[in-house]
């Protein structure tokens, strides 16, 4: 036999189908991902009758500055460990806040709240907080409301 009667024999080109699936593009690409061990657990989200977490709804701070129309600038301190000492140490910020009636002055105490954007830089709203003053005084009228006379009453 001749080398061209050899040729004329081989079935054609295109009939010839080669075993890998990776020939134009035609594996899924799930397939190329990575190899999970049974070491490994899969990353499960969390069940959905779980409410999501929202960080940061209320922050608490002093109004440093009330002379934009509807907008203040509250500074929030915080306390923090420091990276290297582990000491606790004060962390300053400033927050833009939504104030629409223009009610708060300089150095008033005040909430954020956490709102939907209002312009750039204003994602909260300023709402008044209660004071630490009042708190204390609400202890100091509950041993009359409970009939104990104070001392100094007893006395007077």
């Amino acid at each position: 036999m001749s080398l061209t009667g050899l040729l004329f024999q081989l079935p054609p080109l295109e009939s010839l189908k080669l075993s890998t699936p990776f020939l134009h593009g035609s594996t899924n690409l799930t397939l190329l991902s990575k190899p999970s061990s049974s070491l490994t657990q899969p990353i499960s989200s969390p069940p959905s009758f779980l409410p999501p977490i929202r960080a940061m709804k209320l922050l608490q701070g002093r109004v440093v500055c009330a002379t934009n129309d509807k907008t203040v600038a509250v500074e929030v301190v915080r306390l923090a460990p420091h990276p290297k000492y582990k000491r606790r140490v004060r962390k300053k910020k400033k927050y833009q806040a939504h104030d629409p009636e223009n009610k708060f002055k300089v150095g008033d105490i005040v909430q954020l709240e956490k709102s939907r954007p209002i312009s750039k830089t204003k994602t909260f709203v300023a709402v008044p907080a209660q004071n630490r003053n009042s708190r204390k005084k609400e202890t100091e009228e509950a041993p009359e409301e409970l009939g104990i006379p104070l001392e100094s009453v007893q006395q007077a």
